[in-house]
């Protein structure tokens, strides 16, 4: 079937199959790897996009569903001119990463999360925060950079 989705502000329409997951059409059809397959399951969240500006797992999306909508990617994050997003910011200010494989599932959800809650508690970013997974870090420095993204004026997506 053809599915066209707006992806990071560009039309892309691709033949796939109607069970092609929203993570593969990305992957593979629009050649954005930047979004991570960690499970195939929902538990990691490493596959975590922005879909009409909500996150979510695009490991448990349809590409059809996707069909018609706007999908942000980790690359659509920054802006044209290389400038990072203040959620990109935060995380390279605060060390937030080690091995780097959850990083792009993480910084669309804190991205999502401070869209809802521009100003949430150590506690609130550590509960939504709890659908993605980090084996290296302990999460410390992702709830610094969280909260301090938390205070950029440029939250915009």
């Amino acid at each position: 079937m053809k599915v066209t989705v707006t992806v990071n502000g560009r039309a892309e329409t691709h033949d796939v199959e109607t069970r092609t997951l929203l993570v593969y059409f990305l992957r593979e059809a629009c050649g954005l790897t930047g979004t991570n397959v960690g499970c195939d399951t929902t538990s990691c969240g490493a596959c975590t996009v922005l879909l009409n500006g909500e996150s979510v797992k695009s490991c448990t999306v349809l590409a059809a569903q996707a069909d018609g909508q706007e999908v942000t990617t980790i690359e659509g994050l920054a802006k044209p001119d290389g400038t990072f997003h203040p959620v990109q910011q935060a995380f390279h200010e605060h060390h937030a990463l080690q091995c780097g494989y959850c990083t792009p599932g993480m910084v669309m959800a804190i991205t999502s999360l401070l869209k809802e809650h521009p100003n949430p508690t150590e506690a609130e970013v550590r509960e939504g925060l709890e659908g993605n997974l980090c084996r290296c870090t302990g999460y410390h420095n992702i709830v610094k950079a969280a909260l301090a993204a938390a205070g950029s004026t440029e939250l915009v997506s």
